[in-house]
């Protein structure tokens, strides 16, 4: 069965000495090993996370999607990248390149490799022209964080961004980043395991409970990544608040519930139970393949959730493996596929 990975990330081997276009003391970069085949990527002077080489690799990228049995991999920026808190006079220029750079990557197989831009969300006619600019240039869509500091996806100038988009045909990813805590989630990788799912239900229920959606135009194709999160799950609870309480419906003419067509989600959730719920919720044609490859907390054998699991007919496999990803990115006849 075909698969189009469309949650897939990717870092170019970019010096300390051009991030310090960015910012020379918190920008990040890639540290490569001697031996080539591992590395760190760097914010300014401190280790963030060690990686390997099919991060930037597309050789190996290659290889690895020929051993997972991946047709077309869809790479967008590892969301250290964003740039968000820089100034946008520094991050505009940042996008530019690092789009330029993924397109780069993508030069090694074209029909197999696709590319998600990053903006400069901070700024709105700049984060504009180039999501316009990019999809122009052949990226298929683009990845945005799920917030902007302290402004949640329903913050106008949020909304005016993806109503952007919405017109312009561009789809968007949105990724959770730079994760709520105070601390308290120190160790264990706490923060990629509750703050993380956490901001994804945040930034769905930041759309669904202001209204926001009742002001995008229905046509905006748009994703969250890890299966939404901890959206799915809670999804219950939200509608009974809605029913039960005046302040949560006072902005939301409609049930809760009823919004999950207006969005997809990836399948990374890695549970068979948690993807039955999934599909119970979204339904099998709101739900695309996705790795969050090639890091640790990625799907290890890619596809095999979604194959393996007992309670998805072959239609839905076939639908969250590629047909979902082909229609949701314009891809149909993109490497054979149909």
């Amino acid at each position: 069965m075909r698969k189009i990975d469309m949650h897939a990330h990717f870092l170019p081997p970019i010096s300390r000495q051009e991030a310090a276009g960015l910012d020379p003391d918190k920008a990040p970069w890639l540290a490569i090993d001697e031996d080539g085949e591992t590395g760190q990527i760097m914010k300014g002077s401190q280790p963030f996370r060690p990686v390997y080489r099919a991060l930037w690799d597309s050789g190996m990228r290659l290889q690895e999607m020929d051993k997972h049995g991946v047709d077309v991999q869809i790479i967008s920026a590892t969301p250290i990248m964003f740039g968000y808190e820089f100034p946008a006079e520094r991050a505009a220029p940042w996008a530019r390149r690092m789009n330029d750079l993924a397109l780069e990557h993508c030069a090694a197989n074209p029909n197999r490799l696709k590319a998600l831009a990053q903006v400069p969300l901070q700024d709105l006619d700049l984060a504009c022209r180039e999501a316009t600019r990019a999809r122009d240039n052949g990226h298929v869509g683009i990845q945005i964080g799920n917030h902007l500091g302290p402004r949640d996806l329903d913050d106008e100038h949020l909304v005016q961004f993806l109503t952007h988009c919405a017109h312009e045909g561009i789809p968007i990813l949105a990724h959770p980043w730079d994760m709520m805590t105070d601390g308290r989630m120190k160790k264990w990788m706490l923060p990629w395991l509750v703050a993380m799912p956490a901001e994804t239900q945040l930034g769905i229920l930041s759309l669904i409970l202001s209204g926001a959606f009742e002001r995008i135009p229905p046509s905006l194709k748009l994703c969250f990544a890890h299966g939404g999160g901890s959206f799915a799950f809670l999804l219950g609870r939200v509608d009974n608040a809605w029913r039960c309480r005046d302040i949560v419906r006072q902005d939301c003419p409609n049930l809760p519930s009823s919004y999950v067509k207006r969005f997809y989600v990836d399948s990374a959730v890695f549970d068979q139970g948690a993807l039955r719920l999934l599909a119970e919720v979204m339904g099998s044609d709101r739900i695309m393949l996705g790795s969050d490859y090639p890091f640790p907390l990625g799907e290890q054998s890619i596809g095999k959730l979604v194959n393996e699991n007992p309670w998805l007919s072959e239609d839905d496999k076939r639908r969250i493996n590629h047909g979902n990803a082909a229609d949701f990115f314009g891809l149909r006849g993109s490497s054979g596929l149909s």
